[in-house]
């Protein structure tokens, strides 16, 4: 390359990455022509956009939200946020701790905390290029900053009564395209992603590509509309899913008591006149399995989360909500005697069961469900069993259930559609409306009135 050449392709490129304008910045990266003579010395190697995707909010809360990103290079990431939509009272919160902030050359996590329930929201991503050589020999290089302004309204007693429910996506991208253009029509507060995002992820870049980078058309599906998550079993599997806290943040340690700081998924949220509560039913496998090798340890988890479940149904803002609609993977009921209740040691196997895995979670029930009933839950919402499924209470069952389906385009098989399960207060009454997402119309209304107090 001759000195001309190289100063006109490093010109270009730092008009890329010095402008504040992303998409202007792609173009301008896009349009320098290629370089093919390789090997040649001072030769320009390609820049990539250091935002790598757009903002996914997660966690939704009252007082708080995450803010989670992907970028391509290590980097320093950042969140401006105001209640002004030219955001002129804007505050600028790093990601990463007190002590230090983080670097990472994955992802950006952000957690705003201190916010007012019910408030809108206005905020801008952005981030810093790093060359980190060693704890004596690192410095910021580069500098982008979204020039799109995005909002979102915390949760609280004001905000509207209107959620959606997706369910086993497993990187199906067709399935997980069409429910967020279906959850982008309904325009809900929030999305509660009820486990099975994931097959078994391996690396972060297969979690990224999952959460932050989706191969969909609407790929800012969650840059104003908040999500919730309640894992699945296979968001567990993998080295990866291991941690998947890299990706899918957990909330700050201040917003737990210290007993909870490991319960990073459960989630007790006021919605309007819905109070949302969000279990985690872990691995469908007993412990004892030789499959998991003694790697897992879901006996204790649950028994924990039972703890924290018996605290969050007493917050008033819990205890006073007309409507309790809790949220879990795996079902906690199932009406036929032939399916696993995952309860069967050492190794999942009975005869008399037709799966070696749980199809349902007696153990979870046991634990919770007197806690949800004392509490005059209206509602459970699970997944898991790739098959819509409406559970009416019983006498001895005072709740009901709802089984969302699974990413199956069957028209020959009863149930086998993929779903968005819709709750929103309209009236005296909890509306519950399940979205066929094979036929696109509507499978089933249902209706719950206020819960006794």
């Amino acid at each position: 390359m001759d000195r001309r050449e190289f100063l006109k392709r490093s010109a270009l490129i730092s008009a890329a990455l010095a402008t504040s304008d992303l998409t202007q910045a792609n173009e301008i990266l896009e349009n320098i022509p290629p370089h093919h003579e390789g090997g040649q010395e001072g030769a320009v190697e390609d820049v990539k956009r250091l935002l790598a995707s757009a903002p996914m909010l997660q966690n939704y809360a009252e007082t708080s939200i995450g803010v989670a990103f992907a970028v391509s290079d290590m980097a320093n990431g950042y969140v401006i946020y105001g209640e002004k939509s030219d955001l002129s009272d804007g505050k600028k919160v790093m990601c990463g701790g007190f002590r230090t902030t983080e670097i990472d050359d994955h992802v950006v996590q952000v957690r705003l905390t201190g916010l007012r329930p019910s408030t809108t929201y206005y905020y801008r991503i952005g981030a810093d290029r790093i060359a980190y050589q060693s704890g004596y020999n690192m410095k910021v290089t580069g500098n982008e900053e979204d020039s799109h302004i995005y909002h979102f309204t915390t949760a609280g007693k004001e905000s509207r009564g209107h959620f959606c429910v997706i369910n086993d996506t497993h990187v199906k991208w067709d399935i997980f395209g069409r429910a967020t253009e279906k959850i982008a029509q309904l325009a809900p507060s929030c999305v509660v992603w009820n486990g099975d995002a994931s097959n078994v992820e391996e690396t972060i870049e297969a979690q990224t590509r999952i959460f932050l980078k989706p191969e969909i058309a609407c790929n800012d599906y969650a840059s104003q509309l908040p999500y919730l998550f309640c894992p699945g079993n296979h968001d567990l599997r993998g080295m990866a899913n291991r941690h998947l806290e890299r990706v899918w943040m957990y909330r700050q340690p201040e917003e737990r008591k210290s007993r909870d700081w490991d319960l990073g998924r459960n989630f007790a949220v006021r919605m309007g006149e819905i109070a949302m509560i969000g279990l985690d039913t872990a691995e469908d496998k007993v412990d004892t399995n030789p499959k998991l090798a003694g790697l897992f340890n879901s006996k204790a988890y649950r028994e924990a989360q039972t703890d924290w479940l018996r605290d969050a149904l007493l917050q008033p803002e819990i205890a006073k909500a007309p409507y309790l609609v809790a949220f879990c993977h795996i079902p906690l009921f199932d009406p036929n005697p032939k399916r696993n209740p995952g309860d069967v040691s050492p190794a999942d196997t009975d005869p008399q069961y037709d799966t070696d895995y749980a199809m349902w979670q007696r153990t979870c029930a046991q634990l919770w469900t007197p806690l949800l009933e004392k509490a005059h839950c209206q509602l459970i919402i699970t997944a898991h069993q790739h098959r819509y499924r409406y559970d009416e209470p019983t006498a001895t069952r005072p709740w009901a259930q709802i089984v969302g389906g699974g990413t199956n385009m069957d028209v020959t098989q009863v149930g086998r559609y993929p779903t968005v399960i819709e709750g929103e207060v309209k009236g005296n009454q909890l509306l519950i409306t399940i979205h066929n997402l094979l036929s696109g119309e509507v499978q089933e209304t249902l209706t719950f009135s206020k819960r006794k107090k």
